[in-house]
């Protein structure tokens, strides 16, 4: 097994996702790139220093036996997994629940909080293994209560299921962070969020989370802009 540490990270091809990857590369972490968009991934890997330091892996968080295979390319390739990533996830095509979309819903859900459990689950094992870290993208709507969101409503199920996660792994060396970002100015969004976070930002705060000793374990980090109260 290789000394170097290893970064898994889901939704890694824009965003925060490939800027946590790239903090990650100068803390001196190998990156393992899960998403979708394998092109975007492909070209992360070169800015990254190629094969050597980063791996790109196609990757459908909502198919198990993806997220199955994610895990042992991660293995072949670096042999190890220390810190995860959970970040992939979708949002909402319209507000609120009578103008929703049912098959955005079913979307949100399967990707935002089935997707994400399963990367716990696949990950799990290895993470004992290295006495790791695995970090969940939450929400700021995952605190606070917004019209008819199930947006919100999935990221509440993410801030109640990594506090469940942290239960779950208590003693085992593991620790659970949960990343909760207000609003980023991302691809996520359709329009340009002039006054919001910049990716940087959150993946700053997962690279904090992250880079504290093995006995301290930041459970929440809530980062929001500064013109945006907290709820």
């Amino acid at each position: 097994m290789s000394d170097d540490k290893v970064f898994l990270i889901t939704g890694a091809s824009t965003g925060i996702g490939a800027e946590t990857a790239r903090e990650a590369v100068k803390a001196g972490y190998k990156v393992a790139l899960a998403a979708r968009s394998v092109g975007k991934l492909a070209a992360l890997v070169d800015e990254l220093g190629g094969k050597e330091t980063a791996l790109a892996i196609s990757c459908d968080v909502t198919s198990v036996d993806d997220q199955k295979r994610m895990v042992s390319e991660t293995l072949a390739q670096f042999g190890r997994i220390d810190v995860v990533f959970a970040n992939a996830g979708i949002g909402a095509t319209a507000m609120g629940t009578e103008q929703g979309d049912p098959g955005n819903w079913r979307d949100m859900i399967l990707t935002n909080v089935y997707g994400l459990v399963l990367t716990a689950k696949v990950t799990l094992p290895h993470l004992k293994k290295s006495k790791g870290h695995i970090l969940l993208t939450g929400s700021r709507a995952g605190r606070i209560a917004l019209k008819g969101s199930v947006y919100g409503a999935t990221k509440w199920a993410v801030t109640g299921y990594g506090q469940n996660l942290r239960e779950e792994v208590a003693g085992t060396g593991i620790r659970v962070t949960l990343i909760e970002p207000g609003m980023v100015d991302t691809p996520f969004f359709d329009e340009r969020k002039p006054h919001a976070l910049k990716a940087i930002d959150v993946a700053n705060a997962v690279m904090y989370a992250a880079s504290q000793p093995p006995h301290v374990d930041v459970a929440e980090v809530l980062v929001i802009p500064t013109p945006q109260a907290e709820g």
